[in-house]
């Protein structure tokens, strides 16, 4: 699947809170979490325009991914793609992209429970590491050199 990354703006703040609506609202009222003001107050607090990375595919914009470097580790927060991007390949090929740029690197990452996306980074190699009341920690060890795609 063919995409690239664009840098984001403090613009595209309002269009990447709609995205992670459209995106988790049915996830969120499963467990009964979804809060229009607090997806706000969340996206808000952790909108970064240095980490957050717009997914285009297709010529248009697919979604989007946070990556932030702490002295230990990288952190993937954010990753949402639109409907029609789904299923595809692309979620698994900007994964893929943002492990090989650090290889070697451990790479952690919070889902919410009884979401699908568990099982897909699961397949991608990312273990289990803790599990809060509503959410899973994963890592992805680096070990051996080379991302889970690759």
């Amino acid at each position: 699947m063919i995409f690239a990354f664009r840098p984001t703006t403090e613009g595209d703040f309002e269009a990447l809170l709609a995205l992670s609506v459209r995106v988790m609202r049915a996830h969120l009222e499963r467990v009964g979490r979804f809060d229009p003001a607090r997806r706000r107050a969340r996206m808000r607090a952790c909108f970064d325009p240095v980490a957050f990375r717009l997914i285009e595919s297709e010529g248009r914009r697919a979604g989007c991914v946070a990556v932030v470097e702490h002295p230990d580790h990288r952190e993937i927060h954010s990753f949402y793609l639109e409907s029609w991007a789904q299923g595809r390949g692309l979620g698994r090929a900007v994964l893929d992209a943002i492990l090989a740029e650090q290889p070697g690197r451990s790479t952690r990452l919070e889902v919410l429970k009884e979401s699908p996306a568990a099982r897909f980074y699961e397949r991608a190699g990312f273990r289990l590491v803790a599990e809060a009341p509503f959410d899973l920690f994963y890592e992805w060890s680096g070990v051996g050199g080379t991302a889970p795609g690759a």
